[in-house]
């Protein structure tokens, strides 16, 4: 029903109610009609039921299935290694995702648990849950809006909106019928609805909608409808799970096959082939994407960004849109004086400089002064114990536009202390107040009549230019061209700028009837402030290097367009194409099919409900793109929830939002999601290094094994060997890999595209040749020394693979640079890695203990010489493929 298009007496008619309320026997009959004014929640998962499904991925299961395998073959630190691993990541995924349903639990606290409403004629405060259409609700400062409502009184009442709508400051409200069918929730002036908070007036409003049918269980329901998307490494770490698992199950049923056809001992060639199923699985790639995760996690906090779903710090580094709520993320939420007009010119408040402009004897304050004296002076903000303005949004900027020109209000109180006022009032669209004038200072023009009292008024300018007949400029009281300061208030409010007008009137005495259409009348115009919630310094240049980095902000906001826009054009986001711009209503009348041909070029979306939040989302993935959304607000709860990762504000952020999001940025600057975007763009490089890693080495151990056979060579490593080379060279380097600083260009390039495949830029490629080129430096080894009847050879090709891969992980630390330019010591860590396993491999060898372990004997000097020189070829190699790519560009 749309209730603001209907007049207050045709709603009671409609609900079967009256302006003294429903019964208390009617209440009770609607109660059960109806049922309670309260948020439903879905049917829930079981903890139980959460945490088994974290076992369910196919990479998970493969790992299970090597971890059963490696107890078989009685390698009991190797399952031991994967049971950890395996449980590690399901507690994880069991935490983040029984953290998700805490958002409707959120959602529920913005509920009121009390209201006033009358009942059988009389005001009863009873529990908000029991509130029934056609119930009377009375609304004062402070209190929770219980449920939606048709208001049918309203003194002054301001209620604030931000969490539902997105609006920066609080909305007068009225009574009046409103026209339009698609008038958006912010503009909707005469009702009230759940979840928003009185913060000025009285009123009273008939309830039309109660639980799952007000606008914020809607909300509710979108929230519980709403799926969240896979991230785009759990989809690649899918799919790359599942090619592997094949591929090794192949491969070592080929290994087995080819080592029995060769007459090789039956038992022998099954602990081979399943030693190197357990090798080729890189088990420690599930760790080290976790350690991956948690580190640049860490490393986050301390730039303000909170994560509360792991996945999401490499997701920012996906992301090709960032759609962004306009107030308090990309703005101050703060509102502020951005220009004044003054003596027939518009002027910036940084650059009106105060100056006392004296242009008679008698005119010892000037227009400036009278100015900023009415900003301070007619105003009901005050500061409290710390300095801080409290008070209205509009009035706070007003006095501390008037304060930073050394206008302060308790001082000048002194010499002017209000005696009377005229409280605003949406109808009349402006306030007075009233100061005798104790001080000589004040003494303004001879044109102007002798001063006791002084009156100051603001408001509307369309309100005020008709109520005035004069304005004081340098030249005294000129009569006032109405045409031009209404063109300035266009030009004004063009620009996105909110305009008030201030005005005085001079008086002998005070009167002592006081109605406003006596009163305020003969004003003299001062002058016109224009304001708004200013962008962030900090956003714009996020902005640039978000457009930099391939990445598209977009601003989607419940505020007004013109706002939108100027914000938008200030910041970067929007350039001179107005068809950028798209409004909620617009926007609802497109199909699904006709907005995702616009999508992609829309950068701006004015008074946006959070369903088409949804719809913009949906529309961006279906196109291929990988959306992430900022919000604060209730209303940006589901599409926190739909987007590919959802970003909540810390500060303004609503229970609600947080609980939703996968990220929340503590400092609600959007510029912080700049640095998040760089530190998931440097994770997403470090995991592909990982992966770059394990498959080059397992691919090397692969083709040893697999291709001994046709050189006519004996099978080169044993089962322990394998799994040696697996625990040692395999996992220290490869979790070192995982805090390599970011490469130099990580925010000069593209966005990867979502569907990009693990494999792409050459990564499969490189596994492929440089796995060959391992095998190749093994089995030369390998026939080099049975040819010239070395009792070592095993040891010999055990130690060139291990340090082959050490040499390989060195030279992968960079896509690009030389190692040599890097610096052997930039990676600490891997550094002590390599070490580390160099001195565990040379004990294999030289420690006599071990020597029957790992089936090993001593190396000559020569021996391991050469061993190190045929090492070193992967990596020489490596930096000679990577010099080639530097050349192309």
């Amino acid at each position: 029903m749309l209730w603001h298009q209907k007049d207050f007496n045709e709603v009671i008619k409609e609900l079967g109610s009256s302006l003294p309320g429903l019964s208390s026997e009617e209440a009770q009959k609607r109660l059960r009609e109806y049922g309670p004014n309260a948020l439903k929640e879905t049917k829930k998962k079981t903890p139980f039921m959460m945490l088994l499904e974290q076992f369910g991925d196919f990479m998970i299961l493969v790992l299970i299935a090597a971890a059963v395998i490696s107890g078989f073959i009685g390698e009991p630190a190797d399952t031991l290694a994967i049971v950890v691993i395996v449980i590690l990541n399901a507690v994880i995924g069991f935490i983040q995702e029984y953290r998700a349903e805490k958002a409707m639990e959120a959602l529920k606290k913005m509920a009121a648990p009390s209201a006033l409403a009358l009942r059988d004629g009389k005001p009863v405060n009873i529990p908000a849950s029991e509130l029934v259409p056609g119930d009377v609700v009375l609304l004062e400062a402070g209190r929770i809006v219980p449920a939606d409502m048709r208001l049918v009184e309203a003194a002054q009442l301001k209620i604030e909106e931000a969490s539902l709508t997105g609006e920066s400051i609080p909305v007068e409200k009225g009574t009046d019928i409103l026209r339009g069918a698609s008038i958006p929730l912010g503009d909707r002036r005469n009702m009230a609805y759940k979840g928003t908070t009185v913060t000025y007036g009285r009123g009273a409003g008939l309830i039309v909608s109660t639980g799952m049918e007000t606008e914020l269980g809607k909300i509710a329901v979108l929230l519980q409808e709403e799926e969240e998307v896979k991230t785009p490494l759990q989809k690649r770490l899918a799919v790359f799970g599942q090619k592997l698992g094949i591929a090794v199950i192949a491969i070592c049923a080929v290994v087995f096959i080819t080592g029995l056809l060769r007459g090789e001992d039956t038992l022998l060639m099954f602990l081979t082939a399943v030693s190197l199923a357990v090798a080729a699985i890189p088990e420690a790639l599930p760790a080290v994407v976790t350690i991956s995760l948690a580190i640049g996690a860490k490393k986050m906090v301390r730039q303000k960004a909170l994560v509360r779903k792991l996945p999401a710090v490499e997701t920012l580094g996906s992301v090709t849109y960032i759609c962004s709520d306009k107030t308090g993320t990309l703005t101050l939420n703060k509102m502020t004086v951005e220009e004044i007009y003054i003596n027939g010119e518009i002027k910036s408040i940084k650059e009106s400089k105060y100056q006392s402009i004296k242009n008679s004897d008698t005119l010892t304050l000037g227009i400036y002064d009278t100015f900023f004296t009415a900003l301070a002076l007619s105003n009901d903000a005050v500061s409290d114990k710390d300095g801080k303005a409290i008070g209205d949004p509009t009035e706070v900027a007003l006095f501390e536009a008037a304060e930073k020109k050394g206008f302060k209000k308790t001082e000048l109180e002194r010499d002017y202390p209000r005696i009377a006022e005229i409280p605003f009032d949406p109808e009349r669209k402006c306030m007075t107040t009233f100061h005798q004038v104790k001080s000589e200072k004040l003494t303004l023009n001879s044109q102007l009549s002798t001063l006791n009292f002084i009156s100051f008024t603001k408001g509307a300018i369309e309100v005020l230019i008709d109520k005035s007949n004069k304005i004081l400029t340098t030249d005294g009281l000129q009569e006032i061209d109405k045409g031009e300061i209404l063109k300035v208030s266009d030009r004004m409010a063009a620009d996105g700028l909110r305009v008030l007008c201030i005005a005085m009137r001079t008086w002998e005495g005070l009167p002592g009837d006081m109605p406003p259409e006596k009163i305020e009348t003969g004003l003299t115009v001062l002058g016109l402030t224009g304001m708004m919630d200013p962008p962030r310094e900090e956003a714009k240049e996020a902005v640039a290097v978000c457009k930099a980095a391939g990445i598209k902000p977009v601003m989607i906001t419940g505020d007004h367009p013109l706002t939108a826009t100027t914000i938008a054009r200030r910041l970067g986001i929007l350039e001179d194409d107005s068809t950028a711009v798209l409004t909620g209503s617009e926007l609802e009348k497109l199909s699904m099919k006709e907005f995702e041909e616009r999508v992609e070029n829309i950068r701006v979306y004015a008074r946006a409900a959070p369903e088409q939040k949804i719809k913009i989302v949906k529309a961006l993935q279906d196109k291929g793109e990988f959306a992430a959304m900022t919000g604060d607000g209730v209303n940006d709860a589901p599409a926190l929830k739909r987007a590919d990762i959802g970003v909540a504000m810390g500060i303004t952020g609503t229970d609600v939002a947080k609980e939703t999001a996968h990220m929340i940025l503590l400092d609600d600057n959007f510029a912080t999601i700049v640095k998040a975007v760089k530190e998931g763009r440097k994770i997403y490089d470090n995991i592909r290094k990982v992966i770059k890693y394990l498959l080059t080495t397992n691919s090397g151990e692969i083709w040893t094994l697999f291709l001994a056979p046709f050189f006519g060579l004996p099978i080169p490593l044993l089962p322990i060997h394998i799994l040696w080379v697996n625990l040692t060279t395999d996992g220290l380097p490869a979790l070192s890999l995982a805090v390599e600083p970011e490469e130099g260009d990580v925010m000069k390039r593209p966005p990867r595209h979502p569907g990009e495949s693990i494999f792409a830029h050459g990564l499969g490629l490189h596994a492929l040749w440089v796995g060959l080129l391992m095998a190749a430096s093994v089995l030369c080894v390998q026939a080099w020394s049975i040819r010239s009847g070395n009792a070592h050879w095993q040891t010999m090709v055990f130690t060139t693979l291990c340090l082959t891969q050490l040499g390989h992980v060195l030279a992968i630390r960079s896509e690009r640079e030389s190692l040599f330019k890097i610096g052997l010591f930039s990676n600490k860590p891997l550094f002590g890695a390599v070490l580390l396993s160099f001195i565990l491999q040379m004990a294999t060898i030289y420690v006599p203990f071990l020597n029957p372990v790992f089936r090993t004997e001593p190396l000559t000097a020569g021996e391991l010489m050469f061993t190190l020189g045929l090492s070193s070829v992967v990596f020489f190699a490596v930096e000679i493929e990577k010099r080639q790519r530097r050349r192309a560009g």
